[in-house]
């Protein structure tokens, strides 16, 4: 059982690119795969390796500049969910396009997962997911706002079209880690939201921490590697990947005229030209010859 590590720090990195092969050479000797993203706001991703490995890299990455108290989430996964090792810099850690947004200054309340449940069953309270649309479609909390978003970066124009009402609630937002949370409770603080909380750890800490019986999520939580979703417990759950849109499919999803295996699904049949259509049918076909001579492999892009 390998082990699967979820980690995010906002802390301010003059020089990221300093940093990057550093942080490469101790991935690559630990033998951890997965993603991860330096900026100038901090760090991001999702990495996977043995206990020793995923161990080697935090020790590493708690030595960089604000990270001494760095959390993660780990959960069990019994085979390699990346095929590669990716660490990238970018120019944020989690894309809003908000440049006066500063986790470093304010975040909302944390709650913990043991006190979630009481504060979004308040009648004060507007519960709002802030994920991407395709994430809500397959979990999110019950009674969830769902902005319909298909980026991060559409959050601030939704808020502002939306913000009259949530006028005198209280909002408590939650994302699968926590890190889209961090921003967007900065950023409705700034608005004026006079309280604002959000879920520690995330999705995947809820999941982990609280038992399924007293559990007010509805679903499974999507996860960006080859599990593709969780369920309480942090199990694999049961919904496969579109690999031409990154989006997750039930298999009655497949069962779709639209399907067709690292082309299309019903969600994406009419976003692609026929020059993807036929880049993605190679990529399908090399894919088919490598797992025919033993090279089991899973498209990132």
């Amino acid at each position: 059982m390998l082990t699967v590590a979820a980690l995010y720090q906002f802390t301010r990195l003059p020089d990221p690119a300093r940093l990057r092969g550093p942080l490469l050479e101790c991935c690559e000797a630990a033998g951890v795969k997965g993603t991860l993203l330096l900026a100038p706001e901090g760090i991001n991703g999702t990495i996977a390796g043995t206990r020793a490995g995923i161990d080697a890299v935090l020790a590493h990455l708690r030595t960089l500049p604000g990270c001494a108290g760095l959390e993660w989430k780990e959960s069990p996964a019994p085979e390699m969910p990346f095929d590669r090792l990716k660490v990238r810099l970018k120019r944020e850690i989690v894309t809003m396009g908000q440049p006066d947004v500063d986790p470093t200054a304010a975040t909302g309340r944390y709650v913990d997962p043991a006190e979630w449940n009481a504060l979004i069953e308040a009648p004060d309270v507007a519960v709002i997911d802030t994920r991407n649309d395709y994430e809500v479609a397959i979990g999110t909390f019950a009674g969830a706002v769902d902005p319909g978003t298909h980026s991060f970066r559409e959050f601030p124009a939704w808020w502002e079209a939306n913000a009259h009402r949530f006028h005198n609630k209280r909002v408590a937002m939650f994302c699968t880690g926590g890190i889209r949370c961090e921003k967007s409770t900065n950023y409705l603080l700034a608005q004026g939201v006079a309280e604002v909380f959000h879920l520690k750890g995330g999705i995947l800490k809820y999941l982990e921490e609280v038992p399924e019986a007293e559990s007010l999520w509805h679903g499974e939580c999507f996860v960006f590697d080859r599990r593709v979703s969780v369920g309480h417990g942090l199990v694999p759950g049961d919904y496969g990947l579109c690999h031409a849109c990154r989006r997750p499919l039930a298999a009655e999803d497949k069962l779709r005229p639209e399907y067709e295996q690292g082309v299309a699904c019903h969600r994406c049949a009419g976003e692609h030209t026929d020059a993807d259509r036929a880049r993605f049918r190679e990529r399908e076909r090399q894919m088919r010859l490598a797992r025919e001579r033993g090279a089991e492999t899973f498209p990132e892009g």
